[in-house]
């Protein structure tokens, strides 16, 4: 009876410290604005975040352009979960699309992640670069582990602000992964960092096509 009940305190003690999966949903949208519609355009982005970020399980709404090709967005939603993302309110989702309508050049492209590696995003300036990869690989499960590994050496890096890996919810070799660096330099620094070789010379043989990196600045 002594070693049963020690087994079950072992077992009640190890299910106590395994943390509970973050169950943080993530929807990243692609979408295609004319670039002579810049003003239109982040009018109808800033409306759509202050509306869905009122709604209850909104963490986060965030839209990136990138540099050097006006009008190619992303954006990137943080929910609760997925319940809470399920259960918002999409018309304001379904306005953005209407209100846009006569800019867009691209459908509206969005997609459900997952977490792999988040952490707290620290504060930058107005020279802050991000990147928005989309990694997409042969299955392999040796892959997510790859890509937090990267992440936790990546944000070692003194300029690094950001460094989330998202895993599709449903494609599980598909990956996003959001980067934030507070300079040019330290992204410079990054792209030839030890570790960030190490990651492409892991990763290149399980690629299914080449990695889709792309430099963007934060809307405003």
């Amino acid at each position: 009876m002594r070693g049963l009940l020690t087994a079950l305190f072992l077992t009640a003690t190890l299910c106590a410290q395994t943390p509970a999966p973050d169950a943080t949903f993530y929807a990243v949208s692609y979408v295609e604005t004319a670039g002579s519609a810049a003003k239109d355009a982040t009018a109808a982005l800033r409306s759509f975040h202050d509306a869905t970020v009122k709604q209850d399980g909104c963490a986060s709404v965030e839209a990136f352009e990138q540099a050097g090709r006006p009008g190619h967005w992303v954006i990137v939603e943080t929910w609760r979960d997925q319940k809470a993302f399920d259960a918002r309110d999409a018309s304001v989702q379904q306005r953005l699309i209407d209100s846009t309508k006569a800019i867009r050049v691209s459908g509206f492209d969005q997609r459900p992640y997952k977490t792999i590696a988040v952490a707290p995003a620290r504060a930058g300036n107005g020279n802050a670069v991000s990147v928005i990869s989309h990694v997409d690989v042969a299955p392999n499960p040796a892959v997510a582990p790859m890509l937090a590994k990267l992440a936790q050496a990546s944000r070692q890096e003194p300029g690094n602000l950001r460094f989330d890996v998202l895993q599709h919810t449903m494609r599980a070799n598909h990956f996003t992964v959001i980067e934030t660096w507070r300079d040019q330099a330290a992204l410079d620094a990054h792209v030839t960092a030890a570790h960030t070789k190490q990651y492409r010379d892991e990763v290149l043989p399980l690629t299914g096509s080449p990695l889709d990196e792309r430099v963007f600045k934060a809307a405003r």
